[in-house]
């Protein structure tokens, strides 16, 4: 299993540089040439679903012990439910569409990644765990939590007044223009430390190899759309890029 899992890791490195050219096309960057299109919140759906279901399903079928590996379970299911339940009900895109090839490669994805991680989640010897690294993760995830709702928030207000895209402000989009990214990059990286194993991993890479050029695609958006837009700031990590 292992060894599948650095091939899949080296993969996600291989279509880095793809998404540094080209833009996934949903959202702001959604494009009809990508064939059939379907509902925006339809396609967040089914592009979580595997994520929510799958992993917690592999971790009850290996999990014989249910010890400290619960709470891991139970992150990743939090994570997981405001994905895929709570946040496509809340944003405001009424008639907006997305290619199904995109909801389609991104449901195959979190399968892959949801199996790796809840067979892993379940091999966990809890007893060869750092307890302060455990709890540095945990912090750092529920402070990325906390980033990634906080901005959506924001975003998800800015779209009430039905005046379209406008310049979003407060909180972390003082220093960047995409701290929902950023925020699901530092859980994961609370993650990763806190359960310390490949897989989880594997799935920081992916997150970076997605999130890192799609924040640039959208910070170059903000730039090209707004001539006010604030010049200093970043795209992704306050600061730096």
């Amino acid at each position: 299993m292992e060894e599948l899992i650095i091939y899949w890791i080296a993969l996600g490195l291989v279509i880095f540089p793809i998404n540094l050219i080209f833009k996934a096309p949903y959202g702001r960057h959604s494009s009809k040439r990508w064939g059939i299109m379907i509902d925006n919140k339809l396609g967040w759906i089914i592009m979580e679903l595997p994520a929510l279901v799958v992993c917690p399903i592999v971790y009850f079928l290996f999990e014989s012990t249910y010890d400290l590996s619960l709470l891991f379970i139970s992150i990743w299911v939090i994570h997981y439910f405001n994905r895929t339940i709570i946040y496509p009900f809340r944003i405001k895109t009424k008639g907006k569409k997305m290619p199904l090839t995109i909801a389609c490669s991104a449901f195959f994805f979190n399968k892959i990644n949801g199996f790796f991680n809840g067979y892993f989640i379940a091999l966990i010897n809890i007893e060869s765990l750092n307890y302060l690294l455990i709890y540095f993760g945990l912090f750092l995830f529920l402070i990325g939590f906390y980033i990634n709702v906080y901005s959506d928030n924001k975003l998800i207000k800015l779209r009430r007044n039905k005046e379209g895209y406008q310049i979003p402000k407060g909180g972390f989009f003082k220093y960047i223009s995409c701290p929902n990214f950023f925020g699901e990059i530092i859980e994961w990286l609370g993650f990763s430390i806190m359960t310390f194993n490949l897989a989880s991993l594997s799935f920081l890479i992916w997150t970076c190899c997605n999130l890192v050029p799609r924040s640039l695609a959208h910070h170059k958006w903000y730039l090209n759309k707004f001539e006010k837009y604030p010049k200093k700031r970043k795209a992704i990590f306050p600061f730096l890029l």
